[in-house]
Protein backbone atom coordinates (compact mmCIF):
# COMPACT_ATOMS: atom_id res chain seq x y z
CA UNK A 1 0.00 0.00 0.00
CA UNK A 2 1.42 3.54 -1.13
CA UNK A 3 1.87 6.15 1.48
CA UNK A 4 -1.25 7.86 -0.34
CA UNK A 5 -2.87 5.05 0.29
CA UNK A 6 -2.18 4.89 3.86
CA UNK A 7 -2.86 8.09 4.73
CA UNK A 8 -6.70 7.56 5.04
CA UNK A 9 -6.16 4.65 7.99
CA UNK A 10 -3.65 6.71 9.63
CA UNK A 11 -3.60 7.46 13.33
CA UNK A 12 -1.47 10.72 13.51
CA UNK A 13 -2.84 11.32 17.21
CA UNK A 14 -4.01 9.38 19.86
CA UNK A 15 -7.82 9.95 20.80
CA UNK A 16 -6.83 9.60 24.33
CA UNK A 17 -4.41 12.14 24.56
CA UNK A 18 -7.13 14.65 22.72
CA UNK A 19 -9.70 13.38 25.42
CA UNK A 20 -7.27 14.34 28.12
CA UNK A 21 -6.55 17.85 26.64
CA UNK A 22 -10.06 18.84 26.18
CA UNK A 23 -11.18 17.36 29.40
CA UNK A 24 -8.43 19.26 30.88
CA UNK A 25 -9.21 22.93 29.50
CA UNK A 26 -11.53 24.65 31.21
CA UNK A 27 -12.16 26.82 28.30
CA UNK A 28 -14.22 23.71 26.85
CA UNK A 29 -15.88 23.04 29.80
CA UNK A 30 -19.29 23.88 28.05
CA UNK A 31 -18.76 20.77 26.29
CA UNK A 32 -18.48 18.40 28.87
CA UNK A 33 -21.54 19.59 31.13
CA UNK A 34 -24.62 17.56 30.88
CA UNK A 35 -27.77 18.66 29.19
CA UNK A 36 -30.03 19.53 31.28
CA UNK A 37 -33.69 18.31 31.00
CA UNK A 38 -35.21 21.46 32.33
CA UNK A 39 -33.78 23.72 29.45
CA UNK A 40 -36.04 24.70 27.01
CA UNK A 41 -36.07 22.64 23.85
CA UNK A 42 -35.06 24.26 20.45
CA UNK A 43 -37.49 25.95 18.69
CA UNK A 44 -39.09 23.51 15.80
CA UNK A 45 -36.56 24.02 11.97
CA UNK A 46 -37.58 22.94 8.86
CA UNK A 47 -34.72 20.71 7.81
CA UNK A 48 -35.04 20.58 4.74
CA UNK A 49 -35.37 24.49 4.14
CA UNK A 50 -32.36 24.82 6.50
CA UNK A 51 -29.96 21.64 4.34
CA UNK A 52 -31.71 23.36 1.28
CA UNK A 53 -30.24 27.19 2.30
CA UNK A 54 -27.11 25.45 2.87
CA UNK A 55 -26.62 23.56 -0.33
CA UNK A 56 -27.42 26.93 -2.20
CA UNK A 57 -24.81 28.92 -0.43
CA UNK A 58 -21.78 25.77 -0.20
CA UNK A 59 -22.47 23.74 -3.37
CA UNK A 60 -19.59 24.23 -5.85
CA UNK A 61 -16.94 21.99 -5.42
CA UNK A 62 -14.39 24.27 -3.68
CA UNK A 63 -16.42 23.67 -0.23
CA UNK A 64 -17.52 19.75 -0.71
CA UNK A 65 -14.76 18.39 -2.22
CA UNK A 66 -14.99 14.90 -4.41
CA UNK A 67 -14.49 12.58 -1.46
CA UNK A 68 -11.74 10.16 -3.27
CA UNK A 69 -10.80 8.48 -0.15
CA UNK A 70 -14.02 6.63 0.44
CA UNK A 71 -13.31 3.11 -1.90
CA UNK A 72 -9.87 3.16 0.03
CA UNK A 73 -11.75 3.48 2.86
CA UNK A 74 -14.82 0.65 1.84
CA UNK A 75 -13.12 -1.28 -0.98
CA UNK A 76 -16.43 -3.52 -0.60
CA UNK A 77 -18.07 -0.87 -3.15
CA UNK A 78 -15.19 -1.58 -6.20
CA UNK A 79 -14.51 -5.54 -5.13
CA UNK A 80 -17.69 -6.89 -3.56
CA UNK A 81 -17.44 -10.10 -6.45
CA UNK A 82 -21.70 -9.16 -6.95
CA UNK A 83 -23.16 -8.19 -10.97
CA UNK A 84 -24.68 -4.64 -10.67
CA UNK A 85 -25.12 -3.96 -6.74
CA UNK A 86 -27.28 -1.45 -6.32
CA UNK A 87 -25.85 1.21 -3.23
CA UNK A 88 -28.10 3.62 -1.38
CA UNK A 89 -26.37 7.04 -0.76
CA UNK A 90 -28.43 8.54 2.00
CA UNK A 91 -27.57 12.22 2.55
CA UNK A 92 -25.97 12.59 -0.76
CA UNK A 93 -25.79 16.79 -0.81
CA UNK A 94 -23.92 17.84 -4.04
CA UNK A 95 -22.99 14.16 -4.79
CA UNK A 96 -19.24 14.30 -3.75
CA UNK A 97 -19.79 10.79 -2.23
CA UNK A 98 -21.93 9.38 -5.23
CA UNK A 99 -19.05 10.56 -7.66
CA UNK A 100 -16.65 8.32 -6.61
CA UNK A 101 -18.67 5.25 -6.12
CA UNK A 102 -19.87 5.63 -10.00
CA UNK A 103 -16.48 6.13 -10.87
CA UNK A 104 -14.80 3.54 -8.63
CA UNK A 105 -17.28 0.59 -10.16
CA UNK A 106 -18.91 0.63 -13.79
CA UNK A 107 -21.52 -1.78 -12.56
CA UNK A 108 -22.74 -0.08 -9.73
CA UNK A 109 -26.31 1.46 -9.41
CA UNK A 110 -26.31 4.05 -7.02
CA UNK A 111 -29.76 5.33 -5.28
CA UNK A 112 -29.15 8.60 -3.49
CA UNK A 113 -31.53 10.54 -1.73
CA UNK A 114 -31.41 13.79 0.18
CA UNK A 115 -34.31 15.93 2.36
CA UNK A 116 -33.13 18.96 -0.03
CA UNK A 117 -34.20 19.41 -3.54
CA UNK A 118 -31.58 21.73 -4.10
CA UNK A 119 -28.90 19.41 -3.24
CA UNK A 120 -30.25 17.24 -5.56
CA UNK A 121 -30.39 19.56 -8.27
CA UNK A 122 -26.40 20.70 -7.65
CA UNK A 123 -25.88 16.78 -7.51
CA UNK A 124 -27.79 16.05 -11.06
CA UNK A 125 -25.75 19.13 -12.47
CA UNK A 126 -22.40 18.08 -11.43
CA UNK A 127 -22.45 14.44 -12.08
CA UNK A 128 -24.40 15.78 -15.78
CA UNK A 129 -21.02 17.38 -16.31
CA UNK A 130 -18.68 14.55 -15.96
CA UNK A 131 -17.54 12.12 -18.17
CA UNK A 132 -18.84 8.81 -15.65
CA UNK A 133 -19.56 5.66 -17.89
CA UNK A 134 -23.67 5.55 -18.36
CA UNK A 135 -24.15 7.38 -15.51
CA UNK A 136 -27.86 8.28 -16.66
CA UNK A 137 -28.43 4.51 -16.14
CA UNK A 138 -26.57 4.27 -12.96
CA UNK A 139 -27.79 7.09 -10.79
CA UNK A 140 -31.08 7.83 -9.30
CA UNK A 141 -31.96 10.73 -7.43
CA UNK A 142 -34.75 10.98 -5.70
CA UNK A 143 -36.25 13.37 -3.17
CA UNK A 144 -36.97 11.87 0.48
CA UNK A 145 -36.56 13.19 4.48
CA UNK A 146 -36.10 9.61 5.75
CA UNK A 147 -35.68 9.85 9.23
CA UNK A 148 -39.08 11.44 8.90
CA UNK A 149 -41.23 9.83 6.50
CA UNK A 150 -39.28 6.62 6.37
CA UNK A 151 -37.92 5.13 2.80
CA UNK A 152 -40.26 4.37 0.06
CA UNK A 153 -41.61 1.66 -0.68
CA UNK A 154 -40.37 1.00 -4.01
CA UNK A 155 -36.96 0.22 -1.94
CA UNK A 156 -38.65 -2.41 0.31
CA UNK A 157 -42.40 -3.15 0.25
CA UNK A 158 -43.95 -4.39 3.31
CA UNK A 159 -44.04 -8.19 2.50
CA UNK A 160 -39.85 -7.50 1.58
CA UNK A 161 -39.36 -5.96 5.00
CA UNK A 162 -41.72 -8.61 6.70
CA UNK A 163 -39.53 -11.43 5.22
CA UNK A 164 -36.05 -9.30 5.84
CA UNK A 165 -35.80 -8.61 2.46
CA UNK A 166 -35.84 -11.82 0.05
CA UNK A 167 -33.70 -11.58 -2.49
CA UNK A 168 -36.41 -11.63 -5.24
CA UNK A 169 -38.33 -8.35 -6.16
CA UNK A 170 -41.70 -9.23 -4.66
CA UNK A 171 -44.66 -7.20 -5.49
CA UNK A 172 -46.50 -4.92 -3.34
CA UNK A 173 -50.01 -2.91 -3.48
CA UNK A 174 -48.69 0.03 -1.60
CA UNK A 175 -48.93 3.05 -3.01
CA UNK A 176 -46.51 5.45 -1.32
CA UNK A 177 -43.96 7.02 -3.78
CA UNK A 178 -40.96 9.43 -3.36
CA UNK A 179 -41.76 13.12 -4.31
CA UNK A 180 -39.07 13.37 -6.87
CA UNK A 181 -39.64 9.93 -9.21
CA UNK A 182 -36.52 8.17 -10.19
CA UNK A 183 -35.23 9.09 -13.79
CA UNK A 184 -36.32 6.45 -15.81
CA UNK A 185 -38.17 4.21 -12.99
CA UNK A 186 -42.51 4.92 -13.72
CA UNK A 187 -43.69 4.09 -10.08
CA UNK A 188 -47.43 4.33 -11.62
CA UNK A 189 -46.97 1.35 -14.88
CA UNK A 190 -44.32 -1.00 -12.33
CA UNK A 191 -45.45 -1.21 -8.91
CA UNK A 192 -42.52 -4.33 -8.13
CA UNK A 193 -39.95 -3.09 -5.60
CA UNK A 194 -35.96 -3.36 -5.58
CA UNK A 195 -36.20 -6.04 -2.82
CA UNK A 196 -33.23 -3.96 -0.96
CA UNK A 197 -29.89 -3.00 -1.66
CA UNK A 198 -26.25 -4.41 -1.52
CA UNK A 199 -25.23 -1.22 0.49
CA UNK A 200 -25.75 1.99 2.36
CA UNK A 201 -23.52 4.45 2.63
CA UNK A 202 -24.00 7.22 5.30
CA UNK A 203 -21.15 9.57 5.14
CA UNK A 204 -22.07 12.79 7.67
CA UNK A 205 -25.47 12.16 7.61
CA UNK A 206 -26.69 10.74 10.70
CA UNK A 207 -25.23 13.50 12.60
CA UNK A 208 -27.61 16.11 10.87
CA UNK A 209 -30.63 14.20 12.53
CA UNK A 210 -31.70 15.23 16.03
CA UNK A 211 -30.58 12.77 18.33
CA UNK A 212 -33.61 11.52 19.47
CA UNK A 213 -34.72 10.42 15.80
CA UNK A 214 -31.48 8.27 15.09
CA UNK A 215 -32.88 4.73 16.33
CA UNK A 216 -35.76 5.17 13.93
CA UNK A 217 -33.35 6.38 10.85
CA UNK A 218 -31.13 3.41 11.58
CA UNK A 219 -34.31 1.16 11.72
CA UNK A 220 -35.05 2.21 8.23
CA UNK A 221 -31.70 2.14 7.27
CA UNK A 222 -32.17 -1.78 8.36
CA UNK A 223 -35.29 -2.39 6.65
CA UNK A 224 -33.82 -1.38 3.11
CA UNK A 225 -30.87 -3.64 3.39
CA UNK A 226 -30.35 -7.40 2.24
CA UNK A 227 -29.80 -9.98 4.31
CA UNK A 228 -25.61 -9.87 4.51
CA UNK A 229 -25.61 -6.28 3.53
CA UNK A 230 -23.32 -3.79 4.63
CA UNK A 231 -23.77 -0.11 6.04
CA UNK A 232 -21.05 1.65 5.69
CA UNK A 233 -20.78 4.45 7.72
CA UNK A 234 -18.50 8.02 8.22
CA UNK A 235 -19.14 10.65 10.57
CA UNK A 236 -18.29 13.53 13.22
CA UNK A 237 -16.13 12.19 16.28
CA UNK A 238 -16.43 12.97 19.77
CA UNK A 239 -13.78 16.01 20.22
CA UNK A 240 -13.28 17.17 16.60
CA UNK A 241 -12.48 20.71 15.94
CA UNK A 242 -15.10 21.65 14.66
CA UNK A 243 -17.24 20.53 17.84
CA UNK A 244 -14.67 22.65 19.83
CA UNK A 245 -15.45 25.76 18.12
CA UNK A 246 -18.71 25.62 19.26
CA UNK A 247 -19.74 28.14 21.71
CA UNK A 248 -22.22 27.65 25.06
CA UNK A 249 -25.20 28.83 23.38
CA UNK A 250 -25.17 26.91 20.36
CA UNK A 251 -25.84 23.67 22.21
CA UNK A 252 -29.16 22.22 21.89
CA UNK A 253 -28.87 19.02 23.32
CA UNK A 254 -25.64 16.80 24.81
CA UNK A 255 -23.02 16.68 21.97
CA UNK A 256 -25.66 18.14 19.77
CA UNK A 257 -25.24 22.09 18.23
CA UNK A 258 -27.08 24.33 16.06
CA UNK A 259 -25.03 26.45 13.26
CA UNK A 260 -25.92 30.28 12.41
CA UNK A 261 -27.94 28.65 9.78
CA UNK A 262 -29.96 26.39 11.26
CA UNK A 263 -27.81 23.40 10.60
CA UNK A 264 -27.17 21.01 13.36
CA UNK A 265 -24.66 18.45 14.21
CA UNK A 266 -24.02 15.69 16.80
CA UNK A 267 -20.54 14.48 17.63
CA UNK A 268 -20.68 10.32 18.45
CA UNK A 269 -18.36 8.65 20.62
CA UNK A 270 -17.63 4.59 20.02
CA UNK A 271 -19.93 3.93 22.75
CA UNK A 272 -23.25 6.11 20.98
CA UNK A 273 -22.54 4.74 17.70
CA UNK A 274 -21.85 1.01 18.86
CA UNK A 275 -25.18 1.36 20.90
CA UNK A 276 -27.38 2.89 17.88
CA UNK A 277 -26.49 0.20 15.34
CA UNK A 278 -26.76 -3.02 17.54
CA UNK A 279 -30.20 -1.97 19.42
CA UNK A 280 -31.41 -1.35 15.53
CA UNK A 281 -30.22 -4.93 14.89
CA UNK A 282 -26.94 -4.62 12.96
CA UNK A 283 -23.55 -6.80 13.81
CA UNK A 284 -20.60 -4.43 14.05
CA UNK A 285 -17.24 -5.50 11.60
CA UNK A 286 -15.20 -2.28 12.44
CA UNK A 287 -15.54 0.83 14.53
CA UNK A 288 -12.50 3.09 15.21
CA UNK A 289 -12.11 6.69 15.30
CA UNK A 290 -10.27 8.01 12.48
CA UNK A 291 -7.81 11.04 14.27
CA UNK A 292 -6.33 12.83 11.33
CA UNK A 293 -3.91 16.53 11.91
CA UNK A 294 -4.58 18.73 8.59
CA UNK A 295 -3.31 22.27 8.32
CA UNK A 296 -4.65 25.38 8.11
CA UNK A 297 -3.01 26.81 5.16
CA UNK A 298 -4.44 30.85 6.12
CA UNK A 299 -3.34 30.32 9.62
CA UNK A 300 -0.77 27.88 9.90
CA UNK A 301 -2.04 25.89 12.91
CA UNK A 302 -2.37 22.25 12.84
CA UNK A 303 -5.85 21.56 13.59
CA UNK A 304 -6.99 18.15 14.97
CA UNK A 305 -10.14 16.28 13.04
CA UNK A 306 -11.67 13.39 14.83
CA UNK A 307 -14.36 11.06 12.50
CA UNK A 308 -15.64 7.74 13.23
CA UNK A 309 -15.21 4.83 11.29
CA UNK A 310 -18.08 1.58 11.06
CA UNK A 311 -18.62 -1.05 8.94
CA UNK A 312 -22.10 -3.06 9.99
CA UNK A 313 -23.80 -5.61 8.48
CA UNK A 314 -27.10 -6.74 8.41
CA UNK A 315 -27.62 -10.84 9.54
CA UNK A 316 -28.21 -13.42 6.93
Amino acid sequence: MSEAEAEYFSKDFDWDDLRHDVESDLSLRHHLLPFPPSAPAPPPRDVAAAWGGFHARHHTGKFFKERRYLLKEFPELVSCGKKNPRVLEVGCGNGSTVLPILRGNEDVVVYACDCSGEALEYAKEMLGTLNVASVERRFYPFLCNFAVHGFPMWLACGPCREASLHEHCCYSEAKEKTEMPLRGFDLSKDSSCLGGVDFITLIFTLSAIPFQMMPKALAECFCVLKPGGLLLFRDYGLYDMTMLRFESGKRVGFREYIRSDATQSYFFSLEIVQDLFLCAGFIELELEYCCIKSLNRRSGKSMRRVWVHGKFQKPM
